[in-house]
C-alpha cells in the first residue's frame, strides 16, 4: 500500500540571511513526498522538463519514491526564485516560471489508481478533482490550497475539497475561505464544505488541529538555526499523511492517531528549516525523528 502524491516538481532559487542556492530542487510534490516517504512508501505524479538533472531523480528513488508517474517533456521544468526578509517572515517572489508546470494534466498510472491514500499538493482545484475521481476507492484523501484558488477559483475548490477527508491550510487562508477571522468559527465552516479534519499551519507557532469533536494545539520546534524555510508546510503534509498511511489508517482515525500525526507532521517541517531546501533530508534518520518527537511530546506534556 502507497501514498500517492501529485503536485509541483521544480528548481527553485532561494536567498535568506544565511546564504544563497541558485538552483535547488523543489516544488510541493516534492517536499511532501520526501518527508513522507519515512514513514510509507510514496508514488509521485508529476511533470518536469528536460532539464531534470539525472541526479535529483537517483536521489528520490534511493529514498524509495516510485517516479514512475514522474513524466518528462520537451521544455524546462517549473523554475521559482524568491527571497526572504532578515526575520525569514515576509517572503519576495522575485521569478515564476511555469515552464513545462504551465499545461500539467496530471494522469495516474494504472498501478497507481488502486493505492489507498492520496495526497493533492497546492495545484489547481480542478485537477485536484481529476485526480481524485482517477483513483478507485482511497481511504484517506488529503489536500492543500492556496489564497489564489480560494479567491479566483472558489466554487471549483468547494466542489475538490468536499470530497476531501482533511484539508490543510494556513491561518489566513482559513479566514478567507470561511469568512470568519475567530479561527474556532473559521473552522467549523469549513469542516461543514466537506472535510471533517482541519489543520491550520502557523509557522513557527506550530498548528492546530480541528475534528468535529474538538481540537488539539501543537507548538512549533523551537530550533537555534532557520536556515530556510522553504517547503516546510508541505514536509508537515508529509509528515501527517505519511504517518497515517503508514499505520494503514483509513477514513476512521482515531484521536491518538491523528495528534501522532500532527507531531510527527510539525517534527518534519522543523528539519526541513535545518538546511537550504529538502537538503537535510538527504542525511536525516528515522531516529532522528523519533528522538524529535519524543522532545515534542516531553515539552508539551503537563
Amino acid at each position: 500500500m502507497s501514498l500517492v502524491v501529485v503536485g509541483s516538481v521544480a528548481y527553485d532559487g532561494i536567498e535568506t540571511p544565511y546564504g544563497k542556492r541558485e538552483r535547488i530542487l523543489g516544488g510541493a510534490c516534492t517536499y511532501i513526498a520526501l518527508a513522507a516517504s519515512f514513514f510509507a512508501k510514496v508514488k509521485i505524479v508529476g511533470v518536469v522538463g528536460e532539464d531534470f538533472a539525472a541526479d535529483d531523480i537517483a536521489w528520490l528513488e534511493d529514498q524509495g519514491v516510485d517516479v514512475t508517474g514522474l513524466d518528462r517533456v520537451p521544455g524546462k521544468t517549473f523554475f521559482w526564485q524568491g527571497v526572504y526578509s532578515p526575520d525569514m517572515n515576509e517572503r519576495t517572489t522575485l521569478r515564476t516560471e511555469l515552464n513545462v508546470f504551465a499545461d500539467f494534466q496530471p494522469r495516474l498510472p494504472e498501478a497507481y489508481r488502486s493505492q489507498p491514500y492520496l495526497m493533492l499538493g497546492n495545484i489547481q482545484p480542478g485537477l485536484q478533482s481529476s485526480v481524485r475521481s482517477q483513483m478507485q476507492a482511497p481511504r484517506l484523501t488529503g489536500g492543500d490550497t492556496m489564497n489564489f484558488w480560494i479567491d479566483g477559483h472558489r466554487d471549483e475548490l468547494l466542489a475538490a475539497i468536499a470530497h476531501w477527508d482533511f484539508l490543510m491550510i494556513n491561518d489566513s487562508e482559513a479566514r478567507l475561505l470561511s469568512g470568519e477571522w475567530n479561527l474556532r468559527k473559521a473552522a467549523e465552516k469549513i469542516m461543514a464544505m466537506g472535510p471533517k479534519t482541519l489543520i491550520i499551519k502557523r509557522g513557527e507557532y506550530g498548528a492546530i488541529l480541528f475534528r468535529p469533536d474538538g481540537h488539539f494545539i501543537v507548538p512549533g520546534y523551537l530550533l537555534q538555526d532557520v536556515f530556510d524555510p522553504t517547503g516546510a508546510g508541505d514536509c508537515f503534509a508529509g509528515g501527517f499523511m505519511g504517518y497515517l498511511a503508514g499505520l494503514g489508517m483509513d477514513g476512521d482515525l482515531p484521536r491518538a492517531a491523528l495528534r501522532r500525526a500532527v507531531i510527527y507532521g510539525s517534527v518534519m517541517g522543523s528539519f526541513c528549516c535545518e538546511a537550504f531546501g529538502p537538503e537535510r533530508f538527504r542525511t536525516l534518520t528515522r531516529s532522528e525523528i523519533d528522538h524529535r518527537y519524543a522532545e515534542l511530546r516531553d515539552i508539551t506534556d503537563f
